[in-house]
């Protein structure tokens, strides 16, 4: 496969590094995004998502370490790239007592935007906001709340949205919408860099990457993340499962049991070891073996688990 052209590439850093006191928070970060991508941080809360984002945008300065994001670099040309970036945090942030046509039209004269009746118009159709244009912020439920922060976001018309876990608290019906946007926005050549905790979402990302005590630790598609861990995985099911789950955890070889519906999946990163130790018990009676396909979930538990534990300094507030 050719290499992309280097206007293809929205973000391209390396060796990005933050502390805060003897905190360091994020650890050599390389990243590379091309335009038109949705790529997902994933991670565990304060792994560092939120700093590198903020890094990657120029809202933070990181310590050392280079790269540009949409052709600006990010050490020295900080103010070019919010111009060009939306960033939405996971808190809502505009103003309750306002209409949704108000928060806009205030966010669009605070940053002294041309077209501004024109560009909320556009925003509010684009996310199916016309009709409640008129309703009070406070009055809105959590998804279209999400949705009023995401077209205000899109005001200034940005090439790049960064978006902290933009979907925490909302409900599944308008999380899926709100990725429908997402993917939509994509498609016109707008680039998305997301953190979120959920798998379902990390599945519908282009590529994706798991932060861990503040380094990146894999990185690609949904399919490249899990067949770069050599995970075996089995379902099995039967009779008092809960009981079995407490057995086959003591077992060497099994680094996961958890349950799924009517079955467990058993899982571990040695096929030998794992095979032998749950030989007898695919010997009793009653009860369905088949290996199966590894997911998301069972490499980013396989990476916290066997991934080098935070330093003292590290933890230090």
């Amino acid at each position: 496969m050719a290499a992309p052209a280097a206007d293809d590439v929205v973000i391209d850093v390396r060796g990005l590094n933050k502390s805060f006191g003897s905190h360091h928070v994020v650890k050599d970060l390389a990243l590379s995004v091309r335009r038109g991508e949705i790529f997902g941080f994933l991670g565990p809360n304060g792994s560092g998502k939120t700093t590198s984002i903020r890094m990657i945008c120029g809202l933070l300065t990181p310590d050392s370490g280079s790269g540009t994001c949409l052709g600006f670099d990010i050490l020295r040309e900080a103010r070019q790239i919010k111009r060009h970036a939306g960033y939405m945090t996971q808190r809502f942030s505009l103003w309750e007592d306002l209409t949704i046509r108000e928060n806009l039209r205030f966010i669009g004269r605070m940053y002294g935007m041309d077209r501004i009746a024109q560009r909320i118009e556009a925003s509010l159709a684009q996310l199916g906001l016309t009709a409640r244009g008129d309703q009070l912020a406070g009055e809105l439920s959590g998804g279209w709340k999400q949705r009023l922060a995401l077209a205000a976001c899109l005001l200034h018309e940005p090439q790049l949205l960064l978006l902290d876990e933009p979907t925490a608290g909302v409900d599944p019906k308008a999380r899926r919408d709100f990725w429908d946007e997402l993917h939509g926005l994509a498609a016109q050549g707008i680039t998305v860099l997301v953190s979120t905790h959920y798998m379902d979402e990390a599945e519908r990302c282009h590529k994706l990457g798991y932060i861990l005590n503040g380094q990146l630790l894999v990185q690609g598609t949904a399919a490249e993340v899990v067949a770069s861990q050599p995970l075996v995985t089995w379902t099995v099911e039967g009779p008092d499962l809960p009981a079995l789950a407490i057995r086959l955890r003591a077992l060497p070889g099994v680094e996961q049991v958890a349950a799924f519906g009517t079955a467990l999946h058993v899982t571990g990163s040695n096929p030998g070891e794992l095979d032998a130790a749950l030989a007898p018990f695919k010997a009793e009676p009653g009860r369905t073996w088949r290996q199966t396909e590894p997911g998301l979930e069972d490499v980013f538990i396989h990476l916290m688990q066997n991934s080098a534990p935070p330093s003292v300094a590290a933890r230090t507030p």
